[in-house]
């Protein structure tokens, strides 16, 4: 039998080693990549411009306690002929200004209306926070989905590699005598199978990189691998309960049905105030500037005469209104928000436990993929030695090609199948940490950490 020109596994790690160098060299941080997005993202983005708004919309609300002024102008021309009557025409000119003044001494509804602007400036915050932390998440996610893909593909080309390998021994052999048809065959048939897993994980690696391409707004990427060997942190804490207490006061999803509550009762304090008075400090100050003209009848004839003056206003005064009523409007507006005040607590009672569920979910999720992690690192090294002792027999002669074959299909996808579930349990942590309310930019610089330099 002819010995086969086998793509061992020695080959295998120097070929992939030069490779990942290349890309190294030319290759995006994960912090790079999240740096674009941040400039990018339209979603995070659009969490920044509506948390300036609340801003300003709380600026508006604060308006509601300081005075307002206006300054008013008018100018006027009047004229009377009047024939029948002793003054026969009048002529009047005059221009008046005016400025009128007023501040809120008392209005309950404004007082909670601000007091509801600034619970909206702290919610607008919470889901820019949210925001930041899901843009995280997404970025690293897509980030090592496209390392996925690409383990995807080499595992499928150093197959394809070895079946190449295998088929052409196979026809070798059949050529000298040495092996039937069948064996050819078997051999084409897997080498067909490789071709079109092949051609899929070419394309899951081309929709999973325009994915990312799309997520921080540039072409061409080509993410760092992670640095060999790989190292991952432990999980800290690792007890399931010192997380869903971070997440029942950091959770961001919690803090924004906190504070709806918060403003549904302030919505309810609102419609109370309908009952109550309101008191205003009023003022104004003006001035009118008036000349007069006419003709009018004397017993010496018809004299004109004319005159003019400028006359002065002012007023200073407290008005208080006391609503009485209103045909049961705001009895029946208090009824509305105390039901919406407690549709807002039930709200927030859901997202307490949904959240404490998914911090449970997204714990032992990677608690399990680091188990994994383990299993898997356990079954590469037996996958190796499995590979060392089938090439051994084959040169002996007490295994046939084909093994060694399955071997090597064996390693390689033990090696992708470690490599995505490490990949897992670093954007697992990310998860486990934004359930928790405590995923901050800084945990994108330690997952960098990991990767090659």
């Amino acid at each position: 039998m002819t010995p086969p020109r086998r793509f061992t596994l020695h080959r295998t790690a120097a070929l992939l080693a030069l490779g990942l160098a290349g890309l190294s060299a030319q290759a995006q941080s994960l912090q790079e990549l999240y740096d674009a997005a941040r400039g990018y993202d339209a979603t995070y983005l659009g969490a920044q411009a509506a948390a300036s708004a609340a801003q300003y919309r709380a600026d508006q609300a604060n308006a509601l306690w300081l005075p307002t002024v206006g300054l008013s102008a008018g100018a006027s021309r009047t004229e009377a002929d009047t024939p029948y009557a002793s003054t026969r025409s009048t002529n009047t000119n005059a221009t008046n200004v005016a400025l009128q003044a007023q501040q809120n001494l008392f209005n309950r509804a404004n007082s909670v209306s601000i007091e509801q602007a600034k619970r909206g400036v702290e919610l607008a915050q919470t889901q820019l926070r949210a925001a930041e932390q899901d843009l995280v998440v997404r970025v690293a996610q897509a980030y090592f989905d496209v390392l996925a893909a690409q383990d995807t593909l080499t595992t499928v080309q150093a197959n394809k590699k070895a079946n190449a390998e295998q088929l052409a021994s196979a026809k070798r052999n059949f050529e000298v005598g040495t092996a039937t048809i069948t064996d050819t065959r078997e051999a084409q048939a897997r080498y067909d199978l490789v071709l079109a897993q092949e051609v899929a994980a070419d394309n899951d690696l081309r929709v999973k990189r325009l994915a990312l391409e799309q997520l921080v707004g540039k072409t061409g990427l080509e993410p760092r691998p992670l640095a060999q060997p790989v190292a991952l942190p432990p999980l800290q804490p690792a007890e399931v309960n010192a997380w869903v207490g971070e997440a029942e006061t950091r959770n961001t999803t919690i803090e924004q049905a906190r504070l709806g509550l918060e403003v549904a009762k302030l919505e309810t304090a609102k419609a109370q105030a309908g009952h109550l008075p309101t008191v205003a400090l009023t003022g104004s100050y003006g001035k009118t500037h008036v000349s007069v003209s006419g003709d009018t009848v004397t017993p010496g004839g018809l004299v004109g005469y004319s005159t003019s003056g400028t006359g002065t206003n002012a007023a200073i005064g407290v008005s208080v209104t006391v609503p009485l009523f209103a045909g049961f409007a705001v009895q029946n507006r208090v009824k509305e928000t105390l039901s919406l005040e407690d549709k807002a607590r039930n709200d927030y009672e859901a997202s307490r436990r949904g959240v404490t569920q998914g911090t449970r979910s997204a714990f032992f999720g990677v608690q399990a993929g680091q188990a994994q992690v383990k299993a898997l690192e356990a079954a590469e090294s037996s996958s190796k030695l499995a590979l060392e002792a089938t090439q051994l027999g084959y040169k002996v002669g007490v295994r046939v090609n084909l093994d060694v074959l399955n071997a090597q299909t064996q390693l390689f996808q033990t090696q992708r199948d470690l490599a995505k579930a490490r990949y897992d349990v670093i954007v697992g942590g990310l998860k486990l940490r934004q359930a928790a309310g405590t995923l901050q930019p800084a945990d994108v610089a330690n997952v960098n950490a990991l990767l090659a330099k």
